[in-house]
């Protein structure tokens, strides 16, 4: 009897365990890139209300059998269902995403911008920058229509994993972004920690009152040619940038800007003008900050502010947007300060005075931390 007790527990002990779910590492990223507010909400937790939300859209996407309209049709939130989920939100400490317009604004960001990924990646609706956004296969052929059929099967057998479990529609919107291997979003991530651990430990020791400024903002302008890693103008914005930095009163210099131009570009802005400041012009690596995820002026200035929030420094002090003198004289226009509301919902800081005509002052504001993946690219 013991002699087969003991062989029992022998053999259980070599049987594998698999007491939790397999975790999709990136998919975790993207969630929480993403959605982060939303998928913060444990669905055990969930108060009555929610569950019984989540109860009949789980009711009415497993109802289409993986049918793509129905599926798509099912999986859309729609302002009542948003409501259930903000009323969730705990009121006490600071969820992840929580923004400072509150957690109904920011439940409404990512679920609306959920909802544009369906349109987009699962529908075929044109993105607002077709050029460069959207998905990979064209939406009149069969390549797209395969592409959401294969992207519906691997969220169905997806799930159930942590990240995405509280509704298959996050499952559904992170698999259509999966399929078209647009892993932009998260390309970087842990982007401090790996990519700007020496500016941000020197970040800690900086007496900001020292500078003028606590960064020059640094927009990239992709090239067009896919030959090309950097472009003339990339470069004439990194010279007058060393130039400006020698005089001493900036703490750091924010790069900023992904693989845009040409559409599927390997070359990411930020990245390669880092490289070219350090080799060419010598400015200390630690000096120099990336942001290797904005597709657009509005976003140069809104991810610059997040990475200066992030390294600890006073949102209050103006940056230097240093730039050729047409996109400068942009940024300073009524066209500019007329777009960013209308694509990122508010300003994300304040245009202020232009020294000259590469060089106009920045002020950022902590409305540029909402979490938006409207552009599920660079949320």
């Amino acid at each position: 009897m013991i002699k087969h007790l003991m062989l029992t527990a022998a053999l259980a002990a070599a049987l594998p365990l698999h007491a939790a779910p397999a975790v999709d590492r990136h998919w975790s990223l993207m969630a929480g890139r993403m959605f982060p507010l939303v998928t913060s909400i444990q669905p055990e937790r969930a108060p009555a209300a929610l569950a019984a939300v989540l109860e009949q859209r789980r009711k009415r996407i497993d109802a289409c059998e993986l049918a793509p309209k129905c599926l798509l049709l099912a999986a859309t939130w729609t302002d009542a269902d948003m409501d259930a989920v903000a009323a969730a939100v705990p009121v006490s400490g600071k969820p992840p995403g929580l923004a400072d317009d509150g957690a109904r604004a920011q439940v409404v960001r990512e679920l609306r911008g959920l909802n544009a990924v369906l349109q987009t990646y699962g529908f075929g609706t044109q993105s607002r920058y077709p050029m460069i956004d959207g998905p990979v296969e064209k939406v009149d052929g069969d390549g797209f229509k395969a592409s959401v059929a294969d992207a519906i099967w691997l969220a169905d057998s997806g799930k159930h994993d942590p990240a995405v479990r509280l509704d298959p529609s996050i499952a559904l919107a992170i698999a259509l972004i999966d399929a078209n291997e647009r892993r932009d979003a998260v390309l970087f991530e842990p982007l401090d920690q790996a990519h700007n651990a020496a500016p941000f430990a020197l970040a800690k020791k900086t007496d900001w009152q020292r500078y003028r400024y606590s960064a020059i903002i640094i927009p990239g302008v992709g090239p067009e040619n896919p030959a090309l890693s950097i472009s003339a103008r990339s470069k004439l914005h990194l010279q007058l940038a060393a130039r400006r930095f020698a005089q001493g009163d900036v703490a750091f210099i924010i790069t900023s800007g992904a693989a845009v131009h040409p559409k599927g570009s390997t070359y990411v802005e930020a990245v390669e003008m880092r490289k070219t400041l350090v080799e060419r012009f010598g400015i200390p690596a630690e000096r120099i900050v990336i942001e290797p995820y904005a597709r657009h002026t509005t976003t140069n200035l809104r991810n610059a502010t997040r990475r200066l929030h992030a390294m600890g420094a006073p949102l209050d002090k103006p940056t230097l947007i240093v730039a050729n003198s047409s996109q400068s004289r942009y940024i300073s226009s009524p066209e500019f300060a007329a777009r960013n509301p209308a694509e990122l919902g508010y300003d994300p800081g304040t245009v202020g005075q232009r020294h000259s005509p590469y060089e106009v002052e920045f002020t950022p504001s902590v409305r540029s931390l909402r979490v938006d993946p409207w552009d599920p690219l660079d949320p």
